[in-house]
């Protein structure tokens, strides 16, 4: 919308201008703030905050009413830590519906939704979220805490991921295909790193290197879709205590945003960064800085002792969006650092399935690894501040090895 408004408003001000006259353009000069990403960047974190926070009683009050609360593991899953969750039985969980919603109408409002970028990322993020809100509802119908199975969840996780990998892959905006030379050395389409050299979307881009050190074909659709998959299932994994997965998607949400908003920036990324720059990403902070705005919002609610939980439908949709992020930067190895905290939480699930097949023997009093610390007589708030801490750490570190000496 502010796009469009920004459009129909400088149209109507080179005509006056042509004209040699003052009208009602010249009057709302401050339109022109409409055109710059890191006004409405700003404007869409502090919207999606603020829709939050409005709309986050109604739909609390909302899945009460409908009876859609948490069903929690027995005492014979998970022993003592039912003791400990106890308390959390019968709270509405499907709250990541305040966050897709807050996201996807500041996106309408603040960024061009029709950019490739913007689009491919909130598309992969409803398409999560709606596998999400299947999972928890069967959950909450049922009384169970299974939900689909993975089979299942697996089978339309790779449906999607693998829908928007062909996407990138093949829209010309992203990754050239399709389009001539000129467009190419211009910047009009695909990627370029340092000399305004073109790069494929198959180039995997390593940080501390100047040049990608690896180009994967065809091959790189899977490898996109393995990141979405994967981060989507961490995400997930990650959210089980009170505004954890939240808190660590703000930090992970905000770094991104900054370094989409870097890559849209030709003498940031090509001349002083040296990582790989597209005319239109940096559109794609918008939709980040909304996305980190909504889990403010959300986090007003979630944090412990939590109101509401975002569920399957916010975790799986916030990892399938922070995950094609990643993949749109062409920063998807560093994901695993800035997402470090995802990341070891979905590493301590399968190092643990892993021993106990293979040893078995545990490696941890219980996966992921945020209950061993519970475990450990870590108080819930503390896991969650120590991590939070992490993550911003992690988060700090991954932006400070951009800069290639």
């Amino acid at each position: 919308m502010l796009p469009a408004i920004y459009d129909f408003w400088f149209q109507a001000f080179e005509a006056e201008k042509a004209a040699g006259q003052q009208g009602w353009a010249h009057v709302f000069s401050f339109l022109n703030l409409f055109q710059y990403i890191t006004f409405r960047a700003a404007g869409a974190g502090i919207l999606a905050f603020l829709l939050s926070l409005m709309f986050g009683p109604r739909v609390i009050r909302r899945l009460i009413s409908m009876k859609l609360g948490q069903p929690l593991r027995t005492a014979e899953e998970v022993h003592k830590l039912a003791e400990l969750h106890g308390g959390k039985l019968g709270t509405p969980t499907m709250g990541g519906v305040l966050i897709l919603g807050s996201v996807i109408i500041a996106t309408l409002i603040c960024a061009r939704p029709l950019n490739p970028f913007v689009a491919v990322c909130a598309c992969t993020m409803a398409a999560c979220g709606l596998l999400g809100f299947c999972d928890d509802y069967k959950k909450v119908r049922e009384k169970k805490s299974d939900g689909l199975s993975s089979r299942t969840k697996l089978f339309w996780q790779l449906v999607i991921a693998l829908v928007a990998a062909l996407f990138i892959y093949y829209k010309p905006e992203i990754s050239g295909h399709g389009v001539d030379a000129s467009r190419l050395v211009n910047n009009e389409a695909g990627f370029m790193l340092g000399s305004g050299k073109p790069i494929g979307i198959d180039a995997i881009c390593f940080p501390l290197f100047k040049t990608p050190l690896l180009e994967l074909g065809l091959f790189i659709i899977p490898f996109f879709a393995w990141i979405i998959i994967g981060c989507s299932n961490a995400v997930n994994l990650t959210d089980g205590l009170d505004g954890l997965a939240t808190g660590c998607t703000i930090s992970t949400a905000l770094a991104y945003a900054l370094l989409a908003y870097l890559a849209g920036h030709y003498f940031m990324a090509v001349e002083y960064l040296v990582i790989p720059h597209n005319l239109y990403i940096g559109e794609l902070a918008v939709f980040l800085m909304a996305l980190a705005g909504a889990g403010f919002g959300f986090l007003w609610f979630n944090c412990h002792p939590a109101k509401v939980f975002m569920g399957d439908t916010g975790s799986l949709a916030i990892g399938g969006a922070l995950g094609t992020a990643a993949i749109c930067t062409k920063q998807e190895l560093l994901l695993v650092i800035i997402g470090g905290v995802f990341v070891m939480e979905a590493m301590s699930v399968i190092l643990q399935v892993g021993s106990f097949k293979l040893r078995k023997k545990r490696i941890f009093k219980m996966s992921p690894i945020h209950h061993h610390f519970e475990l450990l007589g870590w108080h819930e708030s503390q896991v969650i501040i120590r991590f939070w801490i992490l993550s911003i750490m992690l988060a700090l570190v991954g932006l400070a090895i951009l800069k290639i000496v």
